[in-house]
């Protein structure tokens, strides 16, 4: 057992430091031999887990989707889980490293042998379930195109994340999300609905 946590506890300071390094450096950059001296762990111990660089990118980007599936929501309402999952991302872009590295991975999936478009696909189906609750409600424009809202959402997020880190290293993005959801909410729910939702940034310990 002791055996197995040391092993356990050495894979995730690898993984640890290679997101890291591949959030600061992008994939093309990095070096095994970055992350390895990041990581301080033996070179023995880290290909014992990852036998490539693009194997080691790949379980980063893993983490997003595992970071997604266990966020919980603090809402009934399909809509204001929507713009809480939006703000709980951001947060994590901002506090989480592993997050971090595996979203600028994603965006640079053109790198990997074989492009990575997983973990985009489950935001944007996760966008689409809650926005087809939404409509089930009744809380949704009358003949709304889910699918085309729940891709535009993605994508809006997606650019909001790169803008703000290009021009003010992130330093804005919660106030991008704020203005990203005023924009966009009156043209996907009705008004007696939209009444019921907040824009404010929901998140624990959030000003």
């Amino acid at each position: 057992m002791a055996r197995q946590a040391r092993a356990l506890a050495t894979r995730q300071a690898v993984l640890l430091a290679a997101a890291e390094v591949f959030d600061e450096r992008g994939y093309a950059a990095a070096t095994m031999s970055d992350i390895l001296e990041r990581a301080g762990v033996t070179k023995g111990a880290l290909y014992f887990h990852f036998r490539s660089k693009e194997e080691l990118a790949l379980a980063v980007i893993e983490g997003q989707g595992a970071w997604l599936a266990t966020w919980e929501p603090a809402s009934d309402s399909p809509v204001q889980t929507l713009i809480d999952l939006g703000y709980a991302f951001a947060h994590a872009l901002l506090d989480d490293p592993m997050v971090r590295g595996s979203i600028r991975l994603t965006i640079e999936h053109g790198s990997f042998t074989q492009p990575q478009v997983g973990a985009y696909q489950g935001w944007s189906d996760t966008a689409r379930g809650l926005l087809e609750q939404a409509r089930e409600a009744g809380d949704l424009h009358p003949g709304l195109d889910v699918a085309a809202a729940a891709g535009v959402i993605t994508g809006a997020v997606t650019g909001i994340q790169l803008s703000s880190q290009v021009l003010t290293g992130r330093r804005d993005l919660l106030q991008r999300m704020a203005d990203l959801w005023t924009l966009l909410l009156p043209g996907l729910v009705q008004p007696h609905a939209l009444a019921r939702l907040s824009v404010a940034d929901r998140a624990p310990g959030a000003a």
